[in-house]
């Protein structure tokens, strides 16, 4: 059973900076290279999955982990309050046209979670609602693993209450985050306990397991990401295609 307050926003004591920044480099390093030998093979697809509060860093993981990438296979895709269009279809599908081909990298800047999260916080759907779509968001993941050899990686960007309060007065305080700075994420704070509690709902109903990432210090977020996903692209066993004869 997981529960938030067990897990901590910062890294362990004995985390050794300099070193694990060049750990982090060396995985980043090998990333890169995985990924051309994936969109080469076009056996595999890889999904990465970011979740987090406000503030936690999503956009930075995705620099700093898939900086060495070619752009070719590798995409990121934020999704957002829902269109008429989408509103007018059933919650997944609006997400399975973004799901990675095979030979692609795919990286949900939030994702179909969204709609058991915020919706449910906010009292837009019912309780019987929120663990439908939770089968069906369980039966969907094991569709793309089973189905198309999808490799599905999912993080949770664990900020702590306090240091999210900074990294939004930045947004405020600092020019070049001006164009981050939302109104809207201030009155979402105020619901920090419900979204605790429905995050907690979402890694315990999961299927496939998530990865809580402490990320109250940004290096230490981004070695705990790299690492996984270059763990997760090295169990593939990726090889480059004979040449045709």
């Amino acid at each position: 059973m997981i529960r938030l307050a067990d897990y901590a926003t910062t890294p362990p004591e004995d985390a050794n900076w300099k070193k694990l920044e060049k750990l982090t480099d060396k995985y980043q390093e090998r990333i890169g290279e995985l990924n051309e030998i994936l969109r080469a093979e076009r056996n595999h697809a890889v999904l990465v999955v970011l979740q987090g509060m406000d503030g936690s860093g999503k956009d930075g993981a995705v620099k700093k982990v898939f900086k060495d990438c070619t752009h070719f296979n590798v995409s990121v895709y934020p999704f957002k309050k829902p269109t008429e269009l989408e509103f007018a279809h059933d919650f997944l599908w609006r997400v399975h046209k973004q799901v990675p081909a095979k030979g692609e990298i795919k990286i949900f800047n939030r994702s179909h979670y969204e709609d058991i999260l915020i919706q449910r916080v906010h009292g837009w759907i019912d309780e019987d609602r929120v663990k439908n779509r939770m089968e069906a968001i369980n039966a969907f993941e094991k569709l793309l693993v089973f189905d198309n050899n999808t490799t599905v990686l999912k993080f949770y960007l664990h900020i702590s209450y306090e240091q999210q309060a900074i990294e939004l007065q930045q947004r405020i305080d600092e020019p070049e985050k001006h164009w981050k700075h939302n109104e809207g994420d201030w009155e979402e704070r105020k619901l920090w306990k419900q979204y605790m509690k429905a995050y907690e709902d979402v890694f315990n109903w999961s299927e496939i397991p998530w990865t809580i990432v402490p990320v109250d210090e940004r290096w230490y977020r981004d070695y705990i990401i790299a690492k996984k996903v270059c763990e997760a692209m090295e169990a593939l066993n990726l090889q480059y295609p004979e040449m045709e004869k």
